[in-house]
């Protein structure tokens, strides 16, 4: 294998694990708005 291998998995891995981090964060925030709105609604 070449380094330009190792490069283009780099660069996948980083760009998987952003696109992982934020879907969690967005999980997370919707979790937390729908947590919000039933409180409001008690």
């Amino acid at each position: 294998m070449t380094q330009w291998h190792y490069v283009i998995l780099a660069y996948g891995l980083g760009i998987a694990g952003t696109a992982g981090l934020i879907s969690y964060c967005w999980m997370a925030l919707k979790r937390a708005e729908a947590r919000l709105d039933a409180l409001k609604r008690k």
